[in-house]
């Protein structure tokens, strides 16, 4: 049954994201026609939020289709860091393509006050594309949305989509709220800015943005790195496996929780108190993962007997002193 549930949410995860894959790649061919048809520095932004979009679909469909296959030989801690790896480098891409966007503004902005005058922008194409765009990043989001949630809201990647989708859709919509803006009054109170709106409002999407994607960037190092997960996984995992501790009678010496992708890796230090043969360690320690994976999709536990937590004490410290 776990086998079968889990082949269905593979299933829905990389249909989820082929879907993302030709949406991505549609709108970013009418990003790219559009932007050059009216001038539109923003448009052409759009096109290639879109076209990363493509290729980080593309690449997360691969990525989707093996982190559950365990660990094995080649990769002894299996591949739930995979996931980590690609959510990271998808935040830093479009950090990258957003400080190339910021400065081609800037750089647009400034060329106008020291006396160059942009082309013209061409409105009548615009129209037809924030509309069609608009729609199609809704239609995206919705489905990487409710996907994410029928797989039990445990897949990184289709809830780093589903942001993405929506960021699209935000910016389309703002970008063409701003767009109208100066058109209909680029003989009034913009007249001043009318040449340049464009680049004025790439600059202030891409500002807002940025900080969304430095967050997903480090929380994402921080799954690499290794760092303790947040405090409420904690707690869960805690709670779930506090009554096979009861139940064995040891003494709970430490424990701790990372995050690495959608999985969680439970490192439980216990005393038992008294002789244990391997056997017994090895029950208690599947009952551990039973547990843990009820409260916490994806859990696995590393059961270390010890008399002591995580760290070594000071005269024991293989390490030496700080």
């Amino acid at each position: 049954m776990a086998e079968r549930n889990l082949g269905t949410k593979q299933r829905l995860e990389s249909r989820s994201l082929g879907v993302a894959m030709w949406g991505n790649l549609f709108m970013a061919l009418a990003g790219l026609v559009a932007g050059v048809l009216s001038n539109s520095n923003a448009i052409l932004m759009d096109g290639l939020f879109s076209l990363i979009g493509f290729g980080s679909a593309l690449l997360a469909r691969r990525i989707t289709g093996r982190i559950n296959a365990g660990p094995d030989k080649a990769r002894p801690l299996g591949y739930a860091a995979d996931e980590a790896i690609f959510s990271t480098f998808r935040a830093l891409s479009l950090l990258g393509l957003l400080l190339f966007a910021v400065t081609n503004a800037i750089r647009n902005i400034y060329n106008y006050i020291a006396g160059m005058t942009p082309e013209p922008l061409n409105f009548a194409p615009m129209i037809f594309y924030f509309t069609i765009i608009a729609l199609t990043c809704a239609v995206l989001w919705a489905f990487h949305y409710f996907t994410w949630r029928r797989t039990g809201k445990a897949s990184a990647i289709l809830r780093l989509e589903a942001k993405a989708a929506l960021f699209d859709g935000v910016i389309t919509v703002a970008a063409g709220a701003g767009l109208a803006a100066i058109y209909y009054f680029r003989d009034g109170p913009l007249a001043p800015i009318a040449p340049v709106g464009d680049s004025v409002i790439v600059l202030m999407l891409c500002l807002l943005a940025i900080g969304s994607y430095v967050r997903e960037f480090r929380g994402g190092l921080g799954e690499l790195a290794g760092a303790s997960a947040n405090p409420a996984y904690v707690a869960t995992a805690r709670r779930a496996l506090r009554p096979s501790i009861s139940e064995d009678g040891g003494i709970l010496r430490d424990m701790s929780v990372t995050k690495l992708g959608r999985t969680f890796l439970v490192m439980v230090y216990y005393d038992p108190g008294r002789p244990v043969s391997a056997a017994d360690i090895d029950t208690l320690n599947l009952r551990m993962i039973r547990d843990a994976r009820q409260a916490l999709e994806g859990a696995d536990v590393y059961l270390v007997i010890t008399q002591y937590p995580r760290r070594w004490p000071e005269e024991l410290n293989p390490y030496g002193s700080d």
